[in-house]
């Protein structure tokens, strides 16, 4: 599977019905800014503990501001047995300029 994904296609994931979850990774002042709703929200540094939140059954799309962190979690979550971490390239920032113009960007 394809372990990245652009912004625009994943909004198009989103708005398909398909079987799909968001990982937002960012910290919670960064929520801030902006939010992509529905995203479930777990701090990068949270993520070894909090994994059972996270979804099996479906691609989960992970992002970040910028898709480094995000990245980083999906190499992570790979390594621990998920093979449906997906990164999503450029971040929110991404999804910013690419999807959604009115949340903000930082």
């Amino acid at each position: 599977m394809n372990k990245e994904i652009s912004a625009l296609k994943a909004s198009k994931l989103k708005e398909s019905g398909s079987d799909v979850a968001f990982l937002d990774v960012r910290e919670d002042t960064e929520l801030e800014f902006c939010r992509i709703n529905g995203a479930i929200h777990i701090p990068m540094g949270q993520i070894p503990e909090r994994m059972d939140a996270l979804p099996r059954d479906e691609k989960l799309i992970v992002f970040c501001h910028h898709g480094m962190r995000s990245l980083n979690v999906v190499q992570y979550l790979e390594a621990q047995g998920f093979d449906n971490a997906i990164n999503m390239t450029g971040g929110i920032d991404a999804w910013a300029t690419d999807v959604d113009s009115s949340i903000g960007r930082y």
